[in-house]
């Protein structure tokens, strides 16, 4: 019996969903500092990927960074997209000063300043939460044999795009093809 291509690669997308859901169950389910889940995650499949890739091209050639063009190619060969970010913003209350400010009190007070990516200061604390949350999620992926590369390229356009309501953000493509397409890019 010879099985259709087109099933099989339907199937395969749909698995590689199924994978990005669970990846995102152990992302939201990561400790988290204080308790506090102020962790944004979303999953983008279809067009959408195409507008980020899009999106990723037109930073690459404004900004002189040849990583989002060449990283825009890696989502285009993706079944699915996972974002994870943070609300940096938002201190956790516990006045460690590694923001750069004594307190959260004067982090809060100084307000966010811009920068080339995303704007700052960023609550330390926030971004390990984001970095826990990032390995939960590629653990996942790993133990589902789906490929998967932790993109900073694509976090910095889905936050511009408006596609995750985050500060700062990651984005992770997947893919479940004969040859990981996040190996060797060029």
């Amino acid at each position: 019996m010879q099985l259709d291509m087109r099933v099989i690669e339907k199937s395969e997308s749909e698995a590689v969903l199924r994978a990005a859901e669970l990846m995102a169950i152990s992302a939201r389910t990561a400790p988290k500092a204080r308790g506090i889940d102020d962790v944004s995650i979303v999953i983008l499949t279809g067009e959408e990927l195409s507008r980020v890739a899009d999106e990723m091209e037109k930073i690459g050639k404004e900004t002189g960074r040849r990583f989002f063009i060449r990283d825009s190619g890696c989502v285009r060969k993706s079944a699915a997209l996972l974002l994870i970010g943070v609300k940096s913003s938002r201190p956790k209350n516990l006045d460690c000063g590694a923001c750069g400010y004594e307190t959260c009190s004067e982090f809060e007070e100084a307000g966010r300043r811009p920068g080339r990516d995303f704007s700052g200061p960023s609550c330390m604390f926030q971004l390990i939460d984001l970095g826990v949350a990032l390995g939960s999620a590629v653990k996942t992926a790993s133990l589902l044999n789906v490929d998967n590369r932790i993109m900073f390229s694509v976090g910095v356009t889905a936050v511009k795009l408006g596609l995750i309501d985050a500060d700062v953000a990651i984005g992770i493509p997947l893919s479940a093809t004969g040859k990981n397409p996040y190996f060797d890019r060029k």
